[in-house]
């Protein structure tokens, strides 16, 4: 499509509820809040991205006014308007442009796979796999599951209705035993050969990690993700357990350098779009790093998920999901819901989703009325933010 041109960028902050708050590090965990991209075309083609968190909606906004008149499809020309060098982004800690441009340019890419009539895994060099893999989730839940014997018999119910065998989840409320316990419970129920993954979000103290890891290594724990704060911590902590780690923190020379964690987790925004994600991947291949998809999206960023895992040998664990436990989201047919623990990469042109415009307003009209949701409630201290290690 010869000439094709940006006319405008659209910037839309929508919430994301849970069904069921869930308890995490922070307190509450409600749900998310993103802002949703379209950059329009004067060939009337939209483009669709979706911005980790409404923080960066300013950003965004000016960066599409910067973008007005020149060719989506030149994405690098697109990130010289937006980007500062990416050094010295870097260099002082404000990864705000680079979230914000990230969403833009996951846009960019939906646009260049309608302009080509080809799903964006084809333009990523083709699927080396369609069906992709996602675990379902497990926590303790206000007005949900609050101890060992629910949250196993929760996973039995999703192994039973949905034909689920892997399971990730958070047990968040600073108490050792009630971890261990657990994880002895779900592992009694669920036998020896479906896959358990932990995540505490940096709750744990070094002491009280290693003292988790030793009673729960017996249970074949897949991977553990961020169990303390620190990769230092974490290369201590390996010196204790054969457990696999992994984190949130998108750092691969510091994982080389403490030869902890195993696998990085996070959204495509946070790595500055697409295109540096591919190239990130491919450096975490090189360097022995394993790499899968974050969870809590809208729809399209999900989309991007499934076409980049479909793309990339590298990712081969299940990303994480939290799709059983969304209420709505931004895209027609969705939340997506995997079946037998794979959702199929859609094969439209692009990201292969079309936005429910409906449900756009429905959740912006929740972000107006209530505001973005909080992940840092903590009803035992209203107002104060929790410290850590919880334990």
């Amino acid at each position: 499509m010869p000439g094709i041109k940006i006319t405008g960028v659209k910037a839309t902050p929508v919430n994301i509820p849970l069904e069921k708050p869930m308890w995490w590090t922070g307190g509450h965990y409600p749900g998310t809040s993103k802002v949703i991209i379209e950059v329009e075309t004067d060939q009337g083609l939209i483009g669709l991205g979706e911005a980790p968190s409404v923080d960066v909606l300013e950003t965004v906004k000016t960066m599409g006014e910067r973008l007005i008149g020149f060719d989506p499809l030149d994405i690098a020309g697109c990130e010289s308007l937006c980007v500062p060098p990416w050094q010295i982004v870097q260099n002082t800690d404000d990864s705000s442009v680079v979230k914000a441009f990230g969403a833009i340019e996951i846009a960019l890419w939906d646009l260049r796979g309608k302009v080509a009539g080809e799903p964006l895994y084809r333009l990523l060099g083709g699927a080396v796999r369609k069906d992709i893999p996602f675990t379902e989730y497990f926590a303790f839940r206000h007005g949900g599951e609050t101890n060992p014997h629910e949250v196993a018999d929760y996973c039995l119910r999703m192994r039973e209705e949905h034909g689920a065998t892997m399971f990730e989840g958070k047990l968040i409320l600073g108490d050792p035993k009630l971890e261990i316990d657990t994880v002895k419970a779900l592992r009694e129920a669920l036998g020896p050969d479906d896959m358990i993954r932990l995540d505490s979000n940096m709750q744990w103290s070094l002491p009280s990690a290693i003292r988790i890891f030793r009673e729960i290594e017996p249970y074949d724990i897949r991977n553990y993700e961020d169990p303390v704060a620190t990769f230092e911590e974490m290369a201590e902590l390996r010196k204790h357990s054969s457990i696999r780690l992994s984190t949130h923190v998108p750092d691969i020379r510091r994982a080389v350098s403490f030869g902890a964690p195993d696998y990085i987790v996070t959204n495509f925004a946070v790595l500055g779009g697409i295109s540096r994600t591919v190239r990130f991947v491919g450096a975490c291949e090189a360097m022995g790093i394993g790499f899968w998809c974050y969870s809590g999206d809208a729809g399209i960023a999900t989309a991007g998920y499934l076409h980049m895992s479909a793309a990339m040998p590298w990712i081969t664990e299940p990303s994480q999901s939290l799709f059983r436990w969304q209420v709505g989201d931004v895209i027609e047919g969705g939340p997506f819901r995997q079946k037998d623990n794979t959702i199929a990469v859609p094969e439209g042109p692009g990201l292969g989703v079309t936005l429910d415009r409906d449900a756009l307003a429905h959740w912006h009209r929740h972000l107006v009325d209530n505001g973005p949701l909080d992940h840092f409630h903590d009803p035992a201290m209203p107002g104060r933010f929790r410290r850590l290690p919880l334990n």
